[in-house]
């Protein structure tokens, strides 16, 4: 996995949750308390979750094959996809149920000092946790925000670190409140609330990622910027003349297909037009690393037909994909380009 995929995060992560969930269990079985019961299978489930995305980021080098020419990037977002199951499942559910179980029959919790020890002790680890998936982050964010970071990345593994640990912070303050409040008051219940507001936490985090997953798992197209930056690559002003219309897909965190109509001229030879496009294949890459797969096809560009807006493709004056206009009509006349 590249540094991009948060290696360093992930490892932290799971290192920080093995230990804490076996922390968490041993203090239920000392307490009794239900929020720590909740608490070590959340930590357990967050464990897995830093083990589907490690074995993802290992599946996804694999070589591309002749049933997957593409490769096998998309492997990193299906990974992360199933962690938002499992945290939903094995997380949030088993907490809404323990938390309603434990409100419906409330039992004092004993060996108090148990449970608040080891949430302390799960705050500090969860905080180192979280601070190396910030920095890891940082190296990639720019200067976007947070929530922009989450819902924009194309690498799914940070988000979901990110996510996962600010999730458990927040569930072991409030595990820490219903015990708390349990022992303070005598009564169980605030104990049982807290594990029911810990699976509705982890409930919102799952749904969260399973959103966003989805949306990669779908097909993503390049960020504005990227986008941006290939476009001004591929005109050169001589040869290539515009873009009649691009699309562009990325096939995993690290590596984008790009796939453009471009214009050249009426008069140009086959080899003029292969010679520009092997240049503008080259100054994309330049531009854009991770453009891998690019396909080029040249046409005529009509700009007097471009400006009625007629295309025989499309609707009468439908924009173009990239929403840079219409797209023009072939000219019956002209030589057909390379690639039809």
């Amino acid at each position: 996995m590249s540094a991009s995929g948060g290696t360093k995060a992930i490892v932290a992560a799971l290192a920080a949750n093995l230990s804490i969930a076996v922390a968490k269990f041993v203090a239920f079985l000392f307490s009794g308390s239900s929020s720590m019961l909740a608490e070590s299978v959340h930590s357990l489930a967050d464990s897995g979750n830093q083990g589907l995305l490690l074995l993802g980021g290992k599946k996804a080098k694999r070589e591309a094959t002749p049933q997957h020419p593409f490769g096998y990037g998309r492997e990193r977002y299906i990974y992360a996809f199933l962690v938002s199951i499992v945290l939903f499942s094995v997380g949030g559910m088993f907490a809404v149920y323990e938390g309603y179980e434990k409100i419906k029959d409330p039992h004092e919790i004993t060996a108090w000092y148990w449970p608040v020890g080891v949430l302390v002790f799960a705050i500090i680890a969860e905080l180192f946790s979280f601070r190396t998936a910030i920095k890891e982050s940082n190296q990639t964010r720019g200067d976007r925000s947070w929530t922009e970071f989450v819902r924009r990345s194309k690498a799914p593994e940070l988000p979901v670190v990110l996510l996962e640990d600010l999730g458990a912070l927040v569930g072991l303050v409030l595990a820490l409140g219903g015990v708390g409040l349990a022992l303070a008051t005598g009564n169980g219940v605030w104990d049982g609330i807290g594990t029911l507001c810990i699976g509705v936490l982890l409930i919102v985090i799952a749904i969260i990622l399973a959103a966003e997953t989805k949306s990669l798992l779908l097909g993503e197209s390049a960020g504005i910027e990227e986008v941006e930056k290939i476009k001004a690559a591929v005109v050169d002003g001589d040869t290539v003349t515009g873009i009649i219309h691009m699309r562009t897909l990325h096939l995993g965190p690290e590596e984008l297909l790009v796939a453009a109509k471009i214009a050249v001229q009426h008069d140009d030879t086959a080899a003029e037009v292969a010679n520009a496009i092997n240049a503008a294949e080259n100054r994309i890459r330049e531009a854009v690393p991770i453009a891998r797969v690019i396909y080029l096809e040249p046409d005529i560009f009509n700009a007097e037909a471009a400006a009625t807006g007629t295309n025989p493709g499309k609707p009468a004056g439908a924009p173009a994909p990239d929403g840079s206009g219409t797209q023009a009509p072939k000219d019956p006349g002209a030589p057909k380009g390379l690639g039809h």
